[in-house]
């Protein structure tokens, strides 16, 4: 009796055009962060560009918002990574609406707005506290001493926290640009 195996026809085509969206469940955590950018305060992003329309058309900055909200809370923090994953994972594309903006022009959109970016984080976590995704509180602590290497002037706060997040974005990028310059640094060898 011969093997029973399915197949596998990486030429068979789609009958009509497949809708990605039906690619990801309802609960699926990019979901959430679309439906958190669209609940937020994005102006001191739209204000940083013209209001009169001349130029370049510019990425929409709710689609880069949530882009780098869904792939820093994913542990992504290099604009190469994150470009490549607008191809490769089917949840960055759905969030980017098939756009596929290169690593300069995010890097550069983070470095435009570092300071919104960071000022985005208290936000965030207040949403997440409503949506029952974390808890804020406060957190008391005994006078217990314990061996640790905690610092007093290490405590940081979201907005310090989420500066510090966006300026080692900025620092990957440019390694990586010294690095690899205009490429993507993933192509393959001639």
């Amino acid at each position: 009796m011969p093997q029973n195996f399915r197949s596998c026809d990486r030429e068979q085509s789609f009958l009509l055009p497949p809708d990605p969206r039906e690619w990801l469940p309802e609960e699926h955590f990019a979901w959430f962060v679309i439906d958190t950018v669209a609940v937020m305060n994005l102006d001191p992003f739209y204000g940083a560009y013209r209001a009169d329309g001349h130029g370049r058309a510019a990425y929409e900055p709710s689609v880069l918002v949530a882009l780098l909200l869904y792939c820093w809370s994913r542990g992504v923090r290099s604009s190469r990574r994150i470009e490549r994953a607008c191809v490769e994972d089917v949840a960055c594309r759905v969030i980017a609406a098939h756009q596929q903006p290169d690593h300069a022009t995010i890097a550069r959109f983070v470095e435009r707005h570092e300071r919104a970016l960071a000022g985005l984080f208290g936000e965030v976590l207040w949403l997440c506290a409503d949506a029952g995704l974390a808890s804020v509180g406060v957190l008391a602590v005994d006078g217990t001493k314990v061996a640790a290497s905690a610092n007093r002037d290490r405590t940081m706060d979201y907005e310090q926290i989420a500066r510090e997040i966006v300026e080692r974005q900025i620092q990957t990028d440019r390694a990586e640009t010294a690095e690899h310059g205009e490429r993507r640094g993933d192509e393959l060898p001639e």
